[in-house]
């Protein structure tokens, strides 16, 4: 006898609406790994110096600095460890957000897209600090940074971020249905990109029987065409930016239409079998 009336929003109030949901979704994904969010962001921090370091001291001691770009060698390792820190991160945050099955899910304005939203922001958020700190601190204290295409650069940061999830979204639409081959492949492809993403050589110094090997990872071609901006002395002749954004949206479509087949045939029993 007595219904209540369903309220209907404005388009404007449904956006902010959205967006609030997204930026509280966001500060909670940041704040996984540490209550703190500033310990979070300082642990960030910490992985890539470490990343720095480690290659800094390999390329030196088995003498590979010369093959790199003439230049500010630090800055050199450093754009390759940026951009596949910022892919691998944002791959693994999509990955390991709320899916369809999530307690979260059972609250009303909740739903899966915010999820991966708020987990890639998140992800973006992190790295993009963390590599301002970095810079500065590099900027500060030991040499000033001189980035020949500033704009250009961060946009192969994005497009790096960008194919990162992606990807994370096409194995989050699978992993209700095959948990275990997800975390398997995440694994094994961080591992993989720890040589296949080029982030230790250039693309112009390879012979045709090794280009192969890297040419059809997206991230090679973001992080040499970095190089390319960051650098005036290096002009990319065998990568090409708008392969990586064609295969980040081409992954985008595929899990975009996984991840809502999934959420249609989501099942609350799925959390048990994990």
């Amino acid at each position: 006898m007595f219904q209540a009336t369903p309220r209907k929003d404005s388009g404007l109030v449904s956006a902010l609406t959205l967006m609030v949901l997204v930026y509280h979704a966001t500060v909670r994904s940041i704040r996984k790994s540490h209550n703190n969010a500033f310990m979070a962001i300082f642990i960030n921090v910490l992985q890539m110096l470490i990343f720095v370091l480690v290659f800094f001291f390999i390329f030196t001691i088995l003498g590979l600095r010369g093959s790199a770009i003439r230049g500010d060698f630090l800055l050199y390792i450093m754009s390759g460890i940026f951009l596949f820190m910022t892919h691998t991160k944002a791959m693994g945050a999509v990955v390991g957000s709320e899916g369809p099955a999530s307690p979260m899910m059972q609250h009303a304005p909740m739903n899966t897209i915010i999820a991966i939203a708020s987990a890639a922001i998140g992800a973006l958020y992190v790295q993009v600090l963390s590599l301002g700190i970095i810079l500065l601190g590099y900027h500060v204290a030991v040499n000033p940074v001189v980035i020949e295409h500033p704009p250009a650069a961060f946009g192969m940061l994005m497009i790096s971020w960008f194919t990162g999830v992606a990807l994370g979204i096409v194995l989050l639409g699978i992993k209700p249905w095959f948990p275990q081959f997800v975390d398997i492949f995440t694994q094994v492809y961080r591992r993989a990109n720890m040589i296949a993403s080029g982030k230790m050589v250039v693309a112009n110094s390879l012979p045709g029987s090794l280009l192969v090997l890297f040419d059809w990872n997206p991230l090679f071609h973001a992080i040499d065409q970095a190089r390319g901006f960051v650098f005036i002395n290096y002009n990319p002749h065998y990568s090409d930016w708008r392969y990586a954004v064609w295969v980040g949206v081409v992954l985008l479509t595929i899990g975009l239409m996984g991840e809502f087949y999934t959420r249609r045939h989501a099942s609350i029993s799925w959390n048990a079998r994990r």
